[in-house]
């Protein structure tokens, strides 16, 4: 099979990519070095949101915002393609305690943000004075997504090739030859970069790197009655979400600790505390799972999607850092713009190579 374009990395915005690509007429694959979604994607909580979006800058929220109204229409063809429901959901979510109410408010109003008092939120909440209801937030449920997506790459005629390790590449003049893989070589016209923690490592030598490096993020996992949590809770950097069978998560740290995808003691009793306080019957739940992830951290929560600057083949889409999922349709989109040498919706100087 002669390939248009090969990508490396079966995470959420590798396949994404694939999928808008493969829309557009072209043939795809995407290589992987354990199974499709397994890392960072399937780790993940799902928020279709920055946490605070009035503390990030415009060159995130413009992601995620675009990613936010592209995902009704990419979670119906998910659905129309395969047999996996990704569980996408409006359930809103109620932010504890706002540090600076009013500039958060203001931020709300001035783009758009539906905000309202936290007692407006579907739970008895009783600070409502200091909280923040913002009911258009949605999820999904990362596993599933995970798998609606390699379904829909699979029925989109994407070649995959799991369990297939990049080696190194074939570099000739200024252009990428060849990917040397675990499996022996494999060619295209064009590549894509979109290994998440990985990336920068598996980058060809340039002038400079994208920062992108590796940020643990560890997760626990109730199994409570369905209902007793019907949205997302955020306080003090931590969040609780919910699934419709009744299962909450409780997230998230933030460690700078390599590649390194071990649970600890510390992590569970912070996460278990914060989960406990925040929902107090969750001490009545079953606590059924403690995992690592690892993203993609990056300056100022910023990711790089540009084309090499030595290479005219080679394209990175990476950096996404702890909004993957919630960026994932807009980063696809404006590599495709790239690509397809097309006016981009999205500003790409904001996003471009060091």
């Amino acid at each position: 099979m002669s390939l248009d374009l090969l990508i490396l990395g079966a995470g959420v915005n590798g396949l994404l990519s694939a999928l808008q690509l493969a829309r557009e007429g072209l043939r795809v694959g995407v290589v992987e070095r354990g199974e499709p979604g397994r890392e960072s994607t399937w780790a993940g909580a799902g928020i279709l949101s920055p946490l605070l979006p009035w503390d990030y800058g415009a060159e995130v929220n413009a992601l995620c915002a675009r990613g936010v109204a592209l995902w009704p229409g990419w979670i119906e063809a998910l659905r129309q393609a395969g047999t996996v429901d990704p569980e996408y959901s409006v359930c809103g979510m109620w932010v504890h305690a706002v540090a600076d109410r009013p500039r958060a408010l203001a931020w709300c109003r001035a783009h758009g943000w539906r905000a309202e008092a936290a007692s407006s939120a579907p739970i008895g909440v009783a600070d409502a004075n200091e909280g923040i209801w913002l009911p258009d937030v949605a999820q999904v449920r990362n596993p599933r997504l995970a798998r609606a997506l390699t379904e829909a790459c699979v029925a989109a005629g994407v070649r995959l090739w799991p369990n297939t390790p990049a080696l190194g590449w074939d570099v000739r003049g200024e252009s990428v030859a060849a990917l040397r893989t675990s499996t022996g070589m494999l060619t295209a016209d064009r590549y894509v970069v979109c290994a998440g923690a990985w990336s920068r490592d598996l980058l060809p030598e340039a002038p400079a790197r994208p920062e992108i490096h590796p940020v643990r993020g560890q997760m626990l996992l109730f199994r409570a009655a369905p209902g007793l949590l019907p949205c997302v809770l955020y306080r003090d950097g931590h969040y609780l979400v919910p699934r419709r069978d009744g299962l909450i998560l409780a997230g998230s740290t933030l460690e700078h600790v390599g590649f390194d995808k071990s649970v600890t003691t510390e992590a569970l009793g912070e996460l278990r505390e914060f989960a406990l306080g925040t929902l107090p019957a969750l001490e009545h739940a079953d606590l059924v799972g403690q995992w690592a992830g690892l993203r993609p951290g990056s300056p100022d929560n910023v990711p790089c999607i540009a084309a090499h600057p030595r290479l005219h083949n080679l394209f990175l889409n990476s950096g996404q850092y702890r909004y993957g999922v919630t960026m994932a349709p807009a980063c696809a989109e404006l590599l495709a713009d790239l690509m397809l040498e097309r006016p981009p919706r999205l500003d790409p100087a904001a996003y471009r190579w060091p």
